[in-house]
């Protein structure tokens, strides 16, 4: 039986590491060593598009960046709110046990940072390439459809880390972050209608990382074309689920958000989209994207890299962002597009109406500290983040000499039986004791979101 719920996003937040490095300086150290890689990375920045990367720090991992961006969307809020989370779901492609969830560490760390997350929830990780996160968001409103409680609610969180092989072009899309959902009933930011989504997968090679392997393996033109592929199909499917033809849908969205595992990207695929059903050139197609914001919504991911999972999620807050500085209240009820592309593969192409409650999200939003808070890193810390994960001993050696921020969470030690363990760190004064503590320590501190 079909639910008559309305089902989306409410809220959102987004966490990246500070370190990065800009592309130009990894294009000037790998020439020296190897001068005839500087043509092709060259050529690897004009098709990609992009500019920089962010990085995670020594004590970070998809765990730490997955419960920080989830911390933020939750601190502050009233305890009914956070007894009402009834789905904490993480939607990754790489995981960190081939057992336990990433969500299990999650809960446990949003826990010892003091917020009442409940037991009664259900809690799992999906995994789909750069599609798992929406898969978990389209789960998660299935179940609260069918939930005989409308106050319950459910955090899904996109994060990755985004790793190839270095001295290759595609070492310029890498990335690290981490994008947290609250979805409800009622939602205050996006609609979502999830009767009408459009699907198409394939078995393909276009991109894999064989278990074992640090570092994913991509074949860089081969996976662009199956992205327009399946977006096409997919895109097929949802206006033939809708009743509309392919242009009607086209001319009546306002804004479009895609996959984004490099600026460029989506660019591309919405030229093809475009010259297909409407029989745009060049120029009208821009000014087609111009009007509705496309371009202010995707070119900051050119400054962040690849988060994978949630790039499309970080181009839709960029997007809302900008389109509300732009049109205020007038944003509500703006007809959406977003298509969720993972490698491997599938596309999942799903419509949605800016909610009566945007503008006061977004007002509360402070995108830009973002940026704000990049620190330029050293080549040094690139090479050992490109090193991968840490033997134990290794880790406990690189742990000491370095100061977690207060307010972060971290990486505190590696059993000798493999487990990995996590901590809050309250305050810059006490994260070495905290992490030596026998209990894990509880503390209510709040931070600027």
């Amino acid at each position: 039986m079909r639910s008559n719920k309305k089902i989306g996003i409410s809220d959102m937040n987004i966490y990246v590491p500070s370190a990065k490095l800009e592309l130009d300086e990894l294009i000037k150290q790998r020439s020296q060593s190897n001068p005839k890689l500087a043509r092709h990375l060259d050529r690897a920045l004009r098709v990609t598009g992009q500019q920089a990367i962010r990085f995670t720090e020594v004590w970070e991992d998809s765990a730490t960046m997955a419960a920080q961006a989830a911390y933020g969307l939750l601190k502050g809020r009233d305890p009914v709110t956070l007894s009402n989370i009834r789905h904490l779901v993480v939607g990754t492609e790489s995981g960190l046990d081939h057992s336990k969830p990433l969500s299990a560490f999650v809960q446990g760390m949003l826990q010892r940072a003091g917020l009442e997350i409940p037991q009664s929830l259900s809690s799992f990780q999906v995994q789909h390439a750069c599609a798992g996160a929406t898969l978990s968001l389209l789960s998660v409103g299935g179940l609260l459809g069918m939930s005989n409680r409308s106050a319950e609610s459910g955090v899904v969180i996109a994060t990755d880390v985004a790793h190839y092989e270095t001295e290759t072009t595609a070492e310029v899309t890498q990335g690290a972050g981490a994008v947290a959902l609250l979805v409800e009933t009622a939602p205050r930011l996006l609609e979502l209608d999830l009767s009408t989504i459009g699907m198409c997968s394939r078995d393909v090679d276009d991109f894999f990382r064989p278990l074992g392997s640090p570092t994913a393996k991509v074949k860089g033109r081969y996976s662009m074309e199956l992205y327009w592929a399946n977006l096409e199909e997919a895109f097929m499917d949802h206006a033939q689920r809708i009743g509309e033809l392919p242009s009607e849908v086209l001319e009546a969205t306002d804004f479009f958000v895609l996959h984004t595992p490099f600026r460029n990207m989506p660019e591309s695929a919405m030229n093809v989209l475009l010259q297909r059903h409407l029989n745009l050139k060049d120029d009208q197609i821009r000014d087609f994207l111009e009007k509705r914001g496309f371009y202010s919504g995707v070119n900051p991911l050119s400054r962040i890299g690849n988060i994978y999972s949630g790039s499309m999620y970080f181009f839709l807050a960029s997007l809302l962002h900008d389109r509300f500085r732009e049109m205020g209240d007038k944003i509500v009820g703006k007809r959406m597009l977003l298509a969720s592309y993972g490698s491997g593969n599938t596309m999942i192409v799903c419509s949605g109406r800016v909610a009566e409650g945007a503008p006061e999200v977004i007002r509360s939003w402070d995108f830009d500290r973002i940026f704000r808070s990049a620190r330029e890193a050293a080549f040094t810390e690139y090479q050992l983040w490109t090193q991968g994960a840490h033997h134990r001993s290794a880790y406990e050696n690189l742990l000491k000499d370095v100061a977690v921020p207060p307010e972060s969470f971290y990486l505190s030690g590696i059993r000798e039986d493999g487990y990995r363990e996590y901590a809050f760190a309250a305050d810059v004064r006490d994260w070495i004791s905290q992490r030596e503590a026998p209990v894990d320590l509880r503390r209510r501190v709040p931070i600027l979101r």
